[in-house]
């Protein structure tokens, strides 16, 4: 099983409800060679309320900067920021891996105000 395999405990719905997932847009990408794994450095515009949050996300196989930049995903904006190499990483950009373990990235399927709460 992999480590994001297997099913979770149930929880309740206050559980849930203290993950704040929120939609942003993507309005910069940058290489991450430093990265163990290749990544990019995602700048992402999560509206007023939240603001410019920095995120590194191992997407690289599917998706390239130019097809990332304007474009909306949901992240984790409540954890405390985590530092991977020199970058410290403000978010959880969330997405599901494919049969081969790439990241796919959650797909908003219309456009949403940036900072908007997933429910």
């Amino acid at each position: 099983m992999s480590a994001h395999g297997g099913r979770k405990p149930e929880i309740t719905y206050a559980d849930f409800d203290k993950v704040d997932i929120r939609a942003g847009t993507i309005v910069e990408v940058q290489p991450y060679p430093e990265a163990r794994k290749p990544a990019f450095k995602l700048t992402i515009d999560f509206g007023p309320e939240i603001g410019v949050k920095r995120s590194s996300a191992q997407i690289t196989r599917h998706y390239s900067p130019e097809t990332l930049v304007g474009r909306q995903v949901f992240a984790v904006v409540n954890f405390p920021p985590r530092q991977i190499g020199k970058f410290m990483s403000e978010v959880l950009t969330l997405g599901f891996p494919d049969t081969e373990g790439e990241v796919v990235l959650g797909a908003i399927e219309r456009k949403v105000p940036d900072g908007v709460r997933l429910f």
